[in-house]
């Protein structure tokens, strides 16, 4: 093997690579789960303590994760055959109240099951509070505080920072196949993160205009449909005018934008009574489209599931269809591919139409994240999707 040409083509992937290792060592701490694992462990320790003749309170904060944490909890001491006298997920407070009633109450309780933070946060749930607590309240003498061990691990590598990390950026990441197929036939797509503003202002405008599921189903349709045309615009401009793709894409970009913008003013100017005039983000009420980019499905976010959807998608695509071949054939040779037979223009259009859906689909994840359609989101996205075409291997030159 040639290794010149190996580091050649595999730079960008030892560079990541390094990255990884550093911050992976880099960020090394003690890490305390709030996880249904974790949750899992803490019940099995209970049980083994106690066996099935024990009273426990659950005591965790109201985030999600804890809530999460608190139920998968109180289900696996049920399973043991536990006793769960009460769940607690909210403030301080609430939790101490509960404390202090199961007190009065004179109920004997065996185990009081929460996380390592909340432990160690709280005065009352240390041991010397407890015991305090315990003074005052004679039923609480035996009871014994439960929390998940803790161990050392790269903070980078946990899998909440690593599901954080792409559902952040599933957006850049579907905008990014659009832009792939751009950059293989040799040109380039400037107006991705307007395009995106674009969508998510249109869709929100008729969602809220048209109400109900038919408004949502509408709304989206119709940010697709803006996608669609301002994708074939460019390609029309073009394949058939001969303009060059980065003065057609930046064109695209600044009116994508002012669109955005003067939509976003008329919705509210029309909606205060002439009153508003400020391109404010378009609320949209419907929380069912919020589960778009908010909910999950095995735990895993929505977003994430699309991305690696749309990446298989691609990649079948590309390898194994007529479409595929003929965008790499463009690349390589523009020239070469018309005498061979090839509708060089059409499959130019074609990218571009297909960067402009990715980069409505994407706007259309920003507005459910949001609950609304932004006109200023996707500022700069173009330059993050770029680059992160280039780091994958797409050459500027196009062709591969």
């Amino acid at each position: 093997m040639n290794i010149r040409k190996w580091i050649t083509e595999y730079s960008s992937v030892v560079v990541l690579l390094g990255l990884m290792v550093y911050y992976s060592i880099a960020t090394i701490a003690e890490q305390r789960p709030i996880t249904p694992r974790a949750a899992r462990q803490v019940a099995q320790a209970i049980a083994n303590a106690h066996g099935s003749d024990a009273a426990v309170m659950v005591a965790v904060g109201d985030s999600r994760q804890e809530t999460l944490y608190a139920k998968t909890l109180a289900e696996q001491l049920r399973a043991a055959g536990l006793e769960v006298r009460s769940v607690v997920t909210g403030s301080v407070a609430e939790i101490r109240q509960e404390l202090e009633s199961l007190g009065r109450q004179g109920v004997r309780l065996q185990a009081v099951a929460t996380h390592r933070d909340l432990a160690s946060s709280l005065p009352f749930l240390r041991r010397d509070g407890f015991r305090k607590l315990a003074e005052q309240y004679p039923s609480l003498r035996e009871t014994r505080i439960y929390k998940p061990g803790s161990y050392r691990w790269p903070s980078f590598l946990t899998s909440e920072n690593l599901l954080n990390v792409l559902n952040q950026n599933a957006g850049i990441a579907i905008i990014a196949i659009g832009m792939t197929l751009v950059i293989i036939t040799g040109g380039i797509d400037l107006s991705v993160g307007s395009v995106l503003a674009l969508a998510a202002v249109s869709a929100a405008i008729v969602m809220q205009r048209i109400g109900g599921a038919a408004g949502m189903a509408v709304g989206c349709l119709a940010g697709f449909a803006v996608c669609s045309a301002c994708g074939l615009a460019t390609g029309l401009t073009v394949t058939r005018f001969r303009v060059p793709a980065f003065i057609v894409t930046l064109s695209m970009m600044m009116a994508c934008r002012g669109l955005a913008f003067i939509g976003a003013v008329q919705y509210h100017s029309a909606a205060s009574g002439g009153g508003s005039k400020t391109p404010e983000a378009i609320r949209i009420d419907f929380e069912q489209f919020g589960l778009l980019a908010n909910g999950r499905l095995l735990g895993v976010p929505n977003p994430v599931w699309m991305m690696a959807a749309l990446y298989l998608l691609a990649h079948v695509v590309m390898s194994r269809t007529v479409f595929g071949r003929h965008v790499y054939a463009v690349g390589g040779n523009a020239l070469a591919a018309r005498l061979s037979g090839i509708r060089v223009d059409r499959v130019l259009t074609g990218v571009y139409i297909i960067s402009a859906l990715t980069a409505g689909l994407a706007g259309l994840i920003d507005a459910s994240r949001f609950v609304g359609g932004r006109p200023n989101a996707g500022e700069l996205y173009e330059l993050k999707v770029i680059a992160a075409v280039v780091v994958g291997g797409a050459s500027l030159f196009g062709g591969q």
